[in-house]
């Protein structure tokens, strides 16, 4: 798959975590829609790895213990693997893993 198809997949799975946060955890993540606007969806995934302490989104993700809806479980899927170094799906895979979600390496 081209990485220009990929993207616009990986923008459609954005989107999509957008609209399933809200409808199946009751979370209406108002900021993370805006920073997908603002910044893109490569580029707000970026910089919510990239950041040191989990996403207020994360977090409530988290109480409701839909951790499947996060970014990080989204960036892990192997077909997005060419979007991500190995750095950046470390990243995700260890704050999952910190917050009791597992994913295999």
């Amino acid at each position: 798959m081209a990485v220009d198809a990929l993207t616009i997949e990986f923008n459609t799975a954005m989107q999509e975590i957008y609209r399933r946060a809200k409808v199946e955890a009751g979370y209406n993540a108002t900021v993370f829609l805006r920073m997908l606007q603002d910044r893109g969806p490569i580029e707000t995934a970026r910089y919510l790895i990239h950041t040191n302490t989990p996403s207020a989104g994360f977090t409530a993700l988290w109480e409701k213990k839909r951790l499947d809806l996060t970014v990080e479980a989204h960036v892990l899927q192997p077909r997005f693997d060419p979007l991500f170094t190995d750095d950046e799906r470390d990243i995700c895979r260890e704050r999952l893993a910190n917050y009791g979600y597992l994913v295999s390496p």
